[in-house]
């Protein structure tokens, strides 16, 4: 699936750390699969600062649904468990993610439906008149990476190379030979200097085979085996 993220420059490299909490979804990097709402937030981010904001594509690789064992949420629609999902992680006295999803999909709390979810919150209007108002609303999308793990699902538009037919091998290699849980195989993986050096274009790793980059992995868990 192609996604987009608007912003105030070109993403070459998420950085979590400066993902802010107090969102729809909480701290995480974000994206919508429908173009111009991300060139509506890129040009409205270049106006704040004086720029013409930029748009950043990217694959989303959609088998993080069902592999990986992530942790995923998904809301259809603006539905009741979706509010309360909002309104848990927009509370200002939140000093700490409120969930522990890795991806999280659904509509956009937008300027409208914000005041809406205000005036809620302050019992003017109920939960179930918001609810049927927001049958109207415009469609919106967002996909929140909230871990570093899920962000091996997104591949930037401009790169070449992709590591699929090696990321599988290596981490079932893992779990046969350490006895590992997916979940820890995968994070070892994702979070080694090997695999920062497979997807650096820079470097010749990822035309190796499999067998040799895996044994490079090994010796950096392990170098006295080298």
């Amino acid at each position: 699936m192609k996604v987009y993220h608007g912003g105030l420059v070109e993403i070459e490299k998420i950085d979590l750390s400066q993902s802010r909490l107090n969102r729809d979804f909480g701290a995480g990097f974000y994206v919508t699969n429908i173009q111009e709402q991300a060139e509506f937030w890129a040009r409205r981010k270049g106006q704040r600062h004086g720029t013409k904001g930029y748009v950043t594509e990217f694959t989303f690789y959609e088998n993080a649904y069902k592999h990986y064992e992530l942790k995923v949420l998904r809301f259809d629609g603006y539905t009741e468990d979706w509010l309360d999902f909002v309104v848990m992680n927009r509370n200002p006295e939140v000093a700490e993610p409120a969930h522990e999803y890795d991806i999280v999909e659904g509509p956009v709390a937008d300027d409208d439906i914000t005041q809406r979810i205000d005036a809620y919150l302050e019992g003017a209007v109920t939960k179930e008149k918001f609810l049927d108002e927001l049958k109207f609303a415009r469609p919106t999308h967002q996909i929140c990476f909230c871990t570093t793990r899920s962000l091996q699902m997104l591949e930037h538009a401009k790169k070449k190379k992709r590591t699929n037919n090696i990321d599988d091998p290596i981490t079932q290699s893992l779990v046969a030979d350490f006895n590992m849980p997916i979940n820890q195989a995968i994070d070892v993986y994702f979070e080694s200097k090997t695999y920062k050096q497979l997807i650096d274009e820079k470097t010749d790793l990822c035309n190796k085979s499999v067998e040799e980059i895996y044994k490079l992995l090994l010796t950096e868990l392990n170098p006295c085996s080298a």
